[in-house]
């Protein structure tokens, strides 16, 4: 085999590793990708977007939870949203010391950016509260995932 074709051939496998090894997510239907994106709010609850607009650890699916309870796994370029009751919450990100305390108020949009932070031995993430204004631009860029919160 020719050192042309070897290189070749090492970029196809390589190629069909990446593709395969990245994040499994459960992707929501267009249309309430798009529901979402109109950023309307709810009177009686909070809404709270969590999105990952990076492509860093894409082979890592990240869970969240919301008081202690799985709300989603996150993978490159995905959000999910999920209402909440007015008053104090703590969004954490699994396998990582990242904790967000929230003070939801009925009516509102809180935006969660969930930023990839990699280490010597596996990925992790660290959870920001974002304006209004950054929180929409990250959640445009993403597609929306099935939350498995609510």
């Amino acid at each position: 085999m020719s050192f042309t074709a070897k290189i070749i051939k090492a970029a196809v496998i390589s190629s069909i590793v990446i593709l395969t090894g990245c994040a499994s997510i459960n992707k929501a239907p267009a249309g309430m990708d798009a529901e979402s994106k109109k950023f309307t709010s709810k009177p009686d609850v909070a809404q709270v977007y969590v999105y990952r607009n990076e492509t860093l650890g894409a082979a890592l699916s990240m869970p969240v939870t919301v008081n202690g309870k799985l709300a989603g796994n996150t993978g490159p370029h995905s959000f999910f949203k999920f209402d909440l009751p007015a008053g104090e919450h703590k969004i954490t990100s699994q396998g990582t010391e990242s904790q967000l305390t929230v003070v939801a108020e009925k009516g509102k949009l809180y935006y969660v950016w969930q930023e990839v932070k990699m280490g010597a031995f596996s990925g992790g993430s660290k959870l920001q509260l974002v304006s209004e204004e950054v929180g929409k631009k990250g959640v445009a860029e993403c597609t929306q995932i099935q939350s498995e919160f609510n």
